[in-house]
């Protein structure tokens, strides 16, 4: 049910951005611009802005697990030459694969003093789980089986592929409506110059609508944390996984991994406060563990 939930989720997504679009573009055609405005076919700028916000999503979808291994050095496990140390690795990996149905992903280790773990790929055939050598150094058994449990979670809930379609689409939208406005101003000036300021507002607007959007992904983000937690419960125990977030707690005001700036919202923590909790990928520890002790 949850791919159901996922694609029912995408098609509302979608519905409320094209009602919208559509409003817009009759708003105009009442004020007198027509399907034609500007010089600018609205159905065709309705097009381009999906093709290119969509399309930009899911490249780095795609290239996402070879950007990973390639940005943090990351040491892919083979079983069959593998030391002891990373075939525990591999085998807790491959334990709880099996009790969540998912195909075997790519297991690795990257070198790195954080306290941190990832999972990314395009699908649940092609995935990669990743923990860092000061994750392996500084929990346990039990804590390390939680911190797994969860990525794994996310692998089953098809997470990597939910927050590309979001991404997609606030791209999508945040180019329309950026490029709409632009051309209203544009009108508005002296025609020897509606060339320059529509191009330096469309740009303008672009930052500032994907500063805007990046909250609206960053709040998914939140959300699917929580439900990856629930999922490394059911995986591993209630217990194995708060213990793992309690652990990450105590490490919490650690440096983090700079390399890995770019895959903040894959990893099993991160942290900012006040204003910019906005931009949080991942909510309090506090309150993942709080989630946890609640749920039945």
């Amino acid at each position: 049910m949850t791919w159901i939930k996922r694609i029912g989720f995408f098609l509302l997504t979608n519905i409320l951005i094209m009602t919208t679009i559509s409003i817009v573009t009759n708003v105009l055609g009442y004020f007198g611009f027509g399907i034609q405005a500007f010089g600018v076919n609205l159905t065709q700028l309705i097009v381009f802005c999906l093709m290119w916000g969509m399309v930009g999503s899911f490249i780095s979808l795609f290239l996402s697990k070879y950007m990973a291994k390639w940005s943090m050095g990351v040491k892919t496990i083979d079983p069959k030459n593998a030391s002891s140390h990373e075939m525990e690795v591999y085998r807790r990996v491959q334990s709880l694969a099996q009790r969540a149905h998912l195909p075997m992903p790519e297991v690795g280790i990257y070198d790195s003093p954080e306290v941190n773990a990832f999972a990314t790929g395009p699908s649940k055939s092609s995935s990669l789980v990743a923990v860092s050598t000061g994750l392996l150094n500084r929990m346990s058994g039990q804590e390390l089986e939680g911190v797994l449990a969860h990525e794994l979670s996310h692998v089953a809930n098809g997470d990597m592929v939910t927050l590309t379609l979001i991404q997609g689409v606030v791209n999508s939208f945040a180019m329309f409506i950026s490029r709409i406005i632009a051309m209203l101003i544009a009108n508005s000036v002296k025609e020897e110059m509606a060339h320059m300021v529509r191009f330096l507002v469309t740009i303008a607007l672009d930052i500032a609508f994907s500063i805007l959007g990046s909250i609206a992904v960053a709040y998914f983000s939140r959300i699917r944390e929580f439900r990856a937690d629930a999922g490394g419960a059911k995986l591993a125990g209630r217990e194995s996984m708060i213990s793992a977030l309690e652990a990450l707690r105590k490490v919490i005001d650690q440096p983090a991994d700079e390399r890995g700036a770019a895959l903040a919202s894959l990893k099993i923590s991160s942290k900012k406060g006040g204003f910019l909790s906005l931009f949080a990928t991942h909510p309090p520890l506090e309150e993942r563990i709080l989630a946890l002790r609640q749920m039945r």
